[in-house]
């Protein structure tokens, strides 16, 4: 598979350009019955963006499981589930973005919050450049569990 290039062509792209270049959402019928889907349900396809989007509205001191940002996603855009895969990519997606900007200097108050939906032990969590550690301190200025 090719890694996707930045803008210019050279090099490639950062998280924060694959966040931004994201495709649209869909809502459609589940093909095969995969990943907890039945065959027929009407599932969300979502971007990284409205991923991204729907984490901003996460007030601090607040936590919420993978699962449950699914099943308000889905409802959220008419759709009875949320394609779980795809969810992931943009999981990781959001918090390598987020980790870059934060890296770049920006405040800590203008940053997706990811880790209100990732903890330690997260499948996606063990997956991010910058391992957990982040997602700890981060969680824990919260008070929210590891």
């Amino acid at each position: 598979m090719p890694v996707p290039r930045s803008a210019a062509g050279v090099g490639p792209m950062t998280w924060c350009q694959r966040l931004e270049r994201s495709e649209q959402s869909q809502v459609k019928p589940v093909p095969i019955s995969i990943a907890g889907m039945k065959a027929g349900q009407i599932m969300l396809v979502p971007s990284a963006r409205q991923v991204d989007a729907f984490i901003r509205s996460i007030h601090p001191g607040q936590a919420m499981s993978t699962q449950a940002l699914r099943a308000a996603l889905a409802a959220a855009n008419r759709a009875e589930v949320t394609c779980p895969i795809t969810t992931g990519f943009h999981l990781r997606t959001v918090a390598e973005a987020a980790f870059e900007r934060f890296q770049q200097g920006v405040p800590m108050a203008e940053l997706t919050p990811f880790w209100r939906v990732l903890d330690a032990a997260a499948p996606t969590t063990r997956k991010l450049s910058f391992g957990d550690e982040f997602v700890r301190r981060q969680r824990a200025a919260e008070g929210l569990a590891p």
